[in-house]
């Protein structure tokens, strides 16, 4: 595979870079001494890292006394919601009226079929945790030429009607382009990540939005990304993430994957967009899997340990075979 410097998809006639510019490139630092990982434990949270014990010092502390009067009406911000689900958690990003990331854990029972659970019960709806000011409206995808793209998908939960309805809050959507990429290769992605299941106990997948830098034919990198809505608030991602993690028996095995918001024939390996876990946290600002302390650096491929590939649900198979066919 190609060093993220220099990894560019050629998708759908466009150059498309999978991971661009500088937010994905590798520094050259000494990994840090390995440590134990932290088991999982479904009961409760493992503890938090070790902080410094040094104590604050006093012109540290002179500075936090003076910031009352700086600030005696509040902090602006920014605020980013915390929204709590049975079947997902998500962080909200109120100026660009989607998700931040939003995270799932799956196992092989939780993907059990459950009567009754109906995809067609469930509607898209604004999302009342938000405040109102801040919200993804249904009318600012209304002819907007994308699709509400889940970032949990619906087919994650089937075990609850309850948490199917779930995937239908605006904070778990975001802006995706419809056919190609969210009907069809996204999709796929969705699918590889439930049939990790059948070979690891725990899959805990987050998936969110980013906006990456485009390089012009001035030389210059800009980021630009569509922006929906009436008035036009919420923004459209130049690219979207899964950072998947995967746990039996106390070995883990993690992987990152970047795709461009837009059209992907089925014909691209999913290890085309495959770029280390490093690289979507200085595109996202994010930071993934902290209390695993420096055992992170020294996570196992998951793309070692399993087929990295596309999975075809038996709609798109069958969808397959029928334009093969006309």
């Amino acid at each position: 595979m190609a060093t993220p410097e220099r990894i560019t998809l050629v998708v759908g006639g466009a150059a498309l870079g999978a991971v661009s510019f500088a937010a994905y490139q590798k520094l050259n630092q000494p990994k840090p001494r390995p440590a134990a990982m932290v088991p999982v434990n479904n009961n409760r949270a493992p503890p938090p890292p070790p902080t410094a014990s040094a104590p604050p010092s006093q012109q540290s502390m002179d500075a936090r006394a003076n910031a009352r009067t700086i600030l005696p009406f509040g902090v602006p911000g920014p605020v980013n919601d915390m929204v709590y689900r049975n079947a997902y958690v998500t962080s909200y990003n109120r100026r660009d009226r989607n998700p931040n990331w939003v995270a799932q854990h799956m196992t092989a029972e939780s993907l059990k079929k459950a009567d009754g659970v109906d995809r067609g019960k469930s509607n898209f709806k604004e999302d009342d945790h938000i405040p109102p000011q801040f919200r993804a409206r249904l009318n600012d995808y209304y002819k907007s030429g994308f699709d509400r793209g889940h970032m949990v998908p619906a087919a994650d939960v089937k075990n609850s009607q309850l948490k199917m309805d779930e995937t239908f809050f605006l904070t778990n959507i975001a802006p995706q382009v419809g056919d190609g990429f969210n009907r069809d290769y996204w999709a796929h992605i969705e699918t590889f990540c439930r049939s990790l299941t059948k070979q690891f106990s725990n899959v805990y997948v987050f998936t969110g939005p980013l906006y990456l830098p485009h390089q012009e034919n001035d030389g210059k990198f800009y980021v630009k990304y569509q922006v929906i809505g009436n008035p036009p608030n919420v923004a459209v991602p130049t690219h979207f993430y899964k950072v998947i993690m995967t746990e039996t028996n106390g070995k883990y095995h993690s992987a990152a994957f970047v795709l461009p918001n837009n059209t992907i024939p089925d014909s691209t390996p999913l290890e085309a967009f495959k770029v280390p876990l490093d690289a979507v946290e200085r595109g996202s600002g994010l930071t993934f899997f902290d209390r695993m302390g420096p055992a992170k650096a020294d996570l196992p491929d998951l793309c070692k340990a399993t087929k990295c590939q596309i999975v075809l649900s038996r709609f798109h198979e069958a969808k397959k075979n029928a334009a093969i066919s006309a």
